[in-house]
């Protein structure tokens, strides 16, 4: 398929809308997830992530088989959309994260490999928006755009390191942040928001009090989250700070002082990389809990 085409391919699925068995290579598109069937394997099914109420889209370098798309429990998805070459896929709200559904497609071909198989697990707020599936032999210029990417990769590994490095070898408190550049003249800047944030916290779980920061180099959040009564403790696995126009801010890290027990008040502090053009606006931020479906949602959350 011509590159120009696949762009339009890719604007038509965005637009409408982690054990790994199979052969996994870096994808023509930046974000995007590739995967490799070789010919004379039948390897385990690739994990894919899905989430409720958002898409997923699968490229295919080969012609499917319409009615040979296997989905299990197919009527949980409020999608299935199913073209030429592509397939995407919406979950409804009554999936669960930590379930698993087998997706297995056939190509139109009859060529080995015959068909694909992947494991579909519903996530609470993440979803791989796209993967392209290729069969056969790579040519040379996938090779030349893998090791381009592959350098890229090495590069951010690298700063990322670097960073880690100096915030280790970094002594605490006011010290710590100057010797780190996170300071400029400004200082850090802080604003209690709760009363200007929307609180999805379900039944189980209150937000008495939100504050934001920025500075020089990121943002945080700091939550005071209180579990209600007849509730079991809620710990926080990780979060997603989005803007309204869809892009993340990289999540460093999410810090609780320890679980939170029924009727306790604990601090969450979720902390994301953000320069100052990249932090401006309101936006939405999702934790999820160690162990089990509960989250929390908060949105309009704006820094200083």
């Amino acid at each position: 398929m011509p590159s120009s085409s696949f762009v339009v391919l890719l604007g038509f699925l965005f637009a409408s809308g982690a054990a790994v068995g199979q052969a996994e290579f870096p994808s023509t598109v930046p974000g995007a997830r590739r995967i490799e069937l070789a010919p004379d394997e039948t390897p385990p099914p690739s994990e894919i992530a899905v989430s409720p109420g958002l898409s997923s889209g699968f490229y295919f370098d080969s012609d499917l088989l319409r009615e040979g798309i296997e989905l299990e429990s197919r009527e949980r998805f409020s999608l299935v959309d199913v073209g030429q070459a592509t397939l995407r896929l919406v979950p409804s709200s009554r999936v669960n994260p930590g379930e698993t559904f087998r997706l297995v497609v056939r190509f139109k071909d009859g060529a080995s490999p015959v068909s694909a198989s992947f494991l579909l697990r519903a996530h609470p707020a993440k979803a791989e928006p796209l993967v392209e599936i290729y069969r056969g032999k790579r040519t040379i210029e996938t090779y030349q755009q893998e090791t381009r990417e592959a350098h890229a990769k090495l590069l951010s590994c690298q700063g990322e390191n670097a960073r880690l490095s100096a915030e280790h070898d970094a002594p605490a408190g006011l010290t710590g942040l100057i010797s780190t550049g996170a300071l400029d003249d400004s200082g850090v800047a802080g604003r209690v928001v709760t009363r200007d944030v929307a609180l999805t916290v379900g039944n189980v779980l209150e937000a008495i009090l939100v504050k934001s920061y920025r500075s020089k180099k990121g943002v945080a959040v700091e939550l005071m989250l209180v579990v209600r009564s007849g509730a079991q403790p809620w710990s926080a696995k990780g979060a997603l700070l989005r803007g309204k126009a869809g892009a993340d801010l990289k999540v460093l890290r999410v810090w609780q002082e320890q679980p939170i027990a029924v009727g306790e008040a604990r601090r969450i502090v979720v902390e994301a990389e953000a320069p100052t053009t990249a932090a401006q606006g309101a936006f939405s931020l999702k934790l999820w809990e160690e162990e089990g479906p509960r989250t929390v949602t908060i949105s309009n959350v704006t820094f200083p």
